[in-house]
């Protein structure tokens, strides 16, 4: 199996440590990994901004780089949701068919496709709280949701579970929003403030050490906010604890 290796554009800005994580992850799994070098935006921005036409560009050149791999796989929940669930700004060619049907989250790759069942080289001897970004969880579907009072479950919690050492602890609102939303925080940046603050508070209350998630773009908003307010509080991407990070 062949993979593509996709690292979203704010990932590749400010936490390439989450892509050389990523990367670093999928080769001790024993994969064929392969980053095009050309690689830019997968367009979500746009067509979270309601200007769909205008991310045709940057969906073109995600189909051209990546079409030719047997899975795409990046550490990004929303970006994988945009390429799966709304790539539609350009012709539904059968490579485009291709590229939305084979593109995976890391943390479901790792438990859909790889099963992974142990991470060896991984201790994490902190206490964490685990935040599911709405992409991951609502759209991804990654964990369960409690507005829809189903059997709870969590496959990054499953794959968290396997490295030595690591703790949780439960904020009292596990699933609500952080606020981010991409444009929303900035078109309303008083609630989308509001709503960061609480949530870091809330895993602080809970005694975390971290806030870990599979999307840094939610955990850049939250770390702005626990920064601003002084929540002593740290982030990190899943990618970096299920590879080996001491922090």
């Amino acid at each position: 199996m062949k993979i593509g290796l996709f690292v979203p554009c704010y990932i590749d800005a400010f936490y390439p440590e989450a892509g050389i994580a990523t990367l670093e992850l999928l080769e001790k799994l024993g994969q064929d990994v392969e980053y095009p070098l050309d690689q830019t935006c997968c367009g979500q921005p746009m067509g979270n901004s309601g200007c769909n036409s205008d991310a045709a560009a940057a969906e073109a050149l995600f189909v051209r780089n990546f079409a030719k791999y047997d899975k795409i796989v990046m550490p990004s929940g929303s970006c994988t949701h945009h390429v799966r669930d709304n790539f539609d700004a350009i012709e539904q060619t059968d490579e485009v068919r291709h590229v939305r049907e084979n593109t995976f989250e890391l943390v479901e790759f790792l438990h859909d496709i790889l099963k992974v069942d142990a991470f060896p080289w991984a201790e994490f001897n902190h206490t964490v709280g685990l935040h599911n970004s709405c992409g991951t969880l609502r759209a991804l579907r990654t964990a369960s949701m409690s507005e829809l009072g189903e059997k709870p479950f969590s496959k990054p919690m499953d794959l968290l579970g396997k490295v030595r050492g690591i703790r949780f602890v439960t904020p009292r609102r596990p699933d609500e929003c952080c606020g981010f939303g991409g444009t929303f925080s900035v078109t309303e940046e008083a609630v989308s403030s509001q709503m960061g603050l609480d949530k870091v508070r809330d895993h602080h209350e809970a005694g975390a050490e971290y806030i870990v998630s599979a999307d840094s773009s939610c955990m850049m908003h939250q770390q702005g906010c626990a920064e601003r307010a002084g929540v002593p509080i740290r982030f990190i991407h899943i990618a970096q604890i299920l590879n080996g990070a001491a922090q």
